[in-house]
């Protein structure tokens, strides 16, 4: 007999996640025009909502909290929902894998957070918007570089098809002086300041939120610790 392993094998909060995130899509395109534009400027993540503009922009003064969260959960097409939804397979199953749900899910929205804070601390007081759920996920892959390389060491590619939680994680120092820790973290950081510079290279509306993405992985990565609790 021989063993066969499903093709589509994501922990069930990933796949919730998905879901949501494909529901929450699907929703919003089916509004007319003038709903649309409203829903999106309430849940969307605008900095000039904290420098005194809040009560002029959707949703007001609440939602300069609650959008922290809710741009999450929007993404600006069915490309840039495929792209993210590639990427929380790939980092999101790992890390869902090793932790709790409830810490997962934790991990992931302040991550997310994170990323929106540092989208904001670079955009302070413009109306640009950011949707999109990369912070969230460069903040899951920061997470799963903690423990990712120790996998390779001490199991190989087989770690990653069952329970991870007794995979050990690495210190901080420890992977700033492995080499393929620092070329991993290197690459990342390199591409998202390509992005920064050219972004045209990279997306025809130049619309890619680079500063989530640090300011998201940066949080994952240095953090992780806090929320992981290995068997």
């Amino acid at each position: 007999m021989h063993s066969r392993e499903p093709m589509f094998n994501a922990p069930a909060v990933v796949v919730w996640l998905l879901a949501l995130l494909v529901v929450v899509h699907v929703g919003l395109s089916l509004l007319p025009d003038w709903q649309w534009s409203l829903a999106i400027e309430t849940l969307a993540l605008i900095p000039a909502r904290y420098s005194g503009y809040a009560d002029d922009i959707a949703g007001g003064k609440v939602a300069a909290i609650t959008s922290l969260v809710t741009h999450q959960l929007i993404h600006g097409d069915v490309a840039h929902l495929g792209l993210n939804a590639a990427w929380l397979l790939a980092f999101g199953s790992a890390v869902a894998r090793r932790i709790e749900t409830a810490r997962f899910l934790l991990f992931a929205g302040l991550c997310g957070v994170a990323g929106a804070l540092t989208f904001i601390a670079f955009h302070f007081g413009e109306t640009t918007t950011m949707v999109g759920a990369s912070g969230a996920l460069a903040g899951l892959m920061g997470g799963a570089f903690r423990f990712l390389f120790s996998a390779f060491d001490d199991a190989g590619p087989d770690a990653f098809r069952g329970d991870q939680r007794a995979i050990r994680r690495m210190s901080i120092g420890d992977l700033l002086h492995d080499r393929r820790a620092q070329l991993a973290i290197g690459f990342w950081i390199a591409i998202n300041l390509a992005m920064a510079a050219v972004p045209y290279l990279f997306t025809t509306a130049g619309g890619i939120a680079w500063e989530a993405h640090l300011g998201g992985f940066a949080f994952g990565f240095l953090l992780f610790g806090l929320f992981d609790r290995p068997g």
